[in-house]
């Protein structure tokens, strides 16, 4: 049930899937994604039964000697039964090998070849890029039976060396797959089928700690609320994110340490900071070094950039998107040890029911919100209206998310997370009519403005909702 409830929730990626396998021709896949979201377990678990599959990993800062006995290993497993490894003494050797083996299969049958782990195959001076160009151009591009896939988590290395590439890989992809974390609703399908019900409040918080990361997801254990999910998987010594942080980054980046000074800027500041605060924050210099780490991270989905509503690019907010690694910089890394001595620890339960948390799942909610956008338009009615989607503030308001319509209207989103029916009193009447003439005089906009209230079970709808409220929308929305 697990293992159908991820492919499930990757239906559309499956299609993409299928029509390579159906192709009369040679097929180069490109797929990346942030790590643990299921990238090799959407190939293997799809292609394994689909003809012959060679499926080799590369080993993180593993020497070339060790890359290549791992592949003679792999490839002595699928053609030789496991007999007779071959000695490779470079990749020129192991493409070589591999080729004329594929040109004993039937043609009718099909050969997927998988490497996982790219950059980590592709390590400086390994001449592994430019053997699977030659390979590649030479050779199986011109076999129809053949479908080369490369994958991997650094995804600002795989869009520069493949799908960017310069070289002789240029233009030769049939597709690339940007895989993403679950959303939402795919979150809730996903513990559904692994028996695990709970009302979506709840999913939302179990989403604030852990995203949409299947992996990270698997580790849910049916029969507990989400209080007891959070506390065994991120407050237990033996729980799967109590120590993911530092791994997770070392894993994907080279000198990972300014990564992590970045995220942890970030996760300081919840509405975002501009590049050249960001930068001042952290004593980085404005050039190469620092855009290749906020390409990085972006590319990753660890930060996402926030458009300002003036369109200046200078005013674009940098926010820290991961919901894990911002759980845990705020709580996991903050916890006393003496509250973590042992599983039964009843730490989170305490937690969240503070002051501190009620203010800082909050803002959570909010980059939430910004990641449903999409939801937001349809529940909206606009799905099929071109939008853009900013922030907004001045020293005098702020606005949680703006969606500026071509039908000449503007929805002014304020954002709440609210244990209850939210109710709108006079006071937070005037302050949203205030927020509203404040964006008005600021913008000079003409268009027709509507606020509108995302909050978790609703608005109750008195005489202050209707004065000063256009539409609402609950979490039900967000699914």
């Amino acid at each position: 049930m697990a293992i159908m409830s991820i492919l499930y929730e990757r239906q559309y990626e499956q299609k993409e899937l299928e029509a390579l396998c159906h192709s009369a021709e040679a097929e180069f896949l490109a797929i990346y994604g942030r790590r643990r979201v299921g990238k090799t377990f959407l190939v293997s678990e799809y292609f394994s039964d689909k003809g012959i599959y060679f499926e080799v990993t590369g080993i993180h800062k593993g020497a070339l000697s060790a890359q290549l006995d791992n592949f003679a290993i792999v490839f002595s497993d699928v053609f030789y039964r496991g007999k007779d490894k071959p000695q490779l003494s470079s990749w020129y050797d192991a493409f070589t090998l591999l080729r004329q083996q594929i040109e004993t299969v039937p043609k009718q049958e099909k050969v997927i070849l998988f490497f996982d782990e790219l950059p980590w195959l592709a390590a400086s001076k390994s001449e592994f890029l430019p053997a699977l160009e030659h390979c590649w151009n030479r050779y199986l591009s011109r076999m129809s039976n053949v479908i080369l896939i490369v994958c991997g988590s650094a995804a600002s290395w795989m869009i520069d060396n493949i799908i960017n590439n310069k070289g002789g890989l240029h233009g030769r992809l049939s597709k690339e797959m940007h895989l993403f974390p679950f959303n939402l609703s795919e979150t809730e399908n996903f513990l559904k089928a692994r028996h695990i019900g709970l009302p979506r409040k709840d999913i939302l918080e179990i989403y604030m700690a852990m995203g949409g990361v299947a992996k990270y997801l698997t580790q849910a254990k049916p029969g507990r609320s989400a209080a007891q999910i959070i506390n065994d998987v991120c407050f237990s010594r033996n729980g799967y994110l109590f120590k993911e942080f530092e791994k997770l980054y070392a894993s994907l980046f080279d000198n990972h340490e300014k990564h992590i000074d970045i995220v942890k800027q970030l996760a300081t500041k919840r509405k975002g900071l501009t590049r050249k605060a960001l930068l001042d924050k952290t004593g980085l210099t404005s050039g190469g070094t620092s855009s290749r780490i906020l390409r990085e991270l972006e590319a990753s989905g660890f930060i996402m950039k926030v458009p300002s509503y003036d369109g200046r690019a200078s005013n674009n907010l940098y926010r820290l998107s991961d919901e894990y690694s911002l759980f845990y910089l705020d709580w996991i890394e903050a916890a006393p040890d003496t509250s973590l001595q042992t599983i039964e620890s009843d730490y989170w339960l305490k937690q969240r029911t503070s002051r501190r948390w009620s203010a800082w799942s909050g803002y959570v909610f909010e980059d939430i919100c910004l990641k449903h956008a999409d939801k937001i338009k349809a529940a909206l009615g606009i799905s099929g209206v071109s939008t853009t989607v900013s922030t907004w503030q001045n020293d005098k308001a702020q606005i949680d998310l703006v969606i500026e319509r071509a039908d000449n209207c503007i929805n002014l989103c304020e954002i709440k997370f609210y244990n209850d029916e939210f109710i709108v009193d006079k006071d937070y009447a005037d302050k949203l009519q205030q927020k509203k003439r404040h964006f008005q005089q600021a913008t000079k906009t003409k268009k027709a403005l509507f606020t509108t209230l995302i909050t978790p079970y609703g608005v109750r709808q008195n005489q202050h909702y209707l004065e000063s409220v256009q539409s609402q929308l609950t979490v039900d929305d967000l699914f």
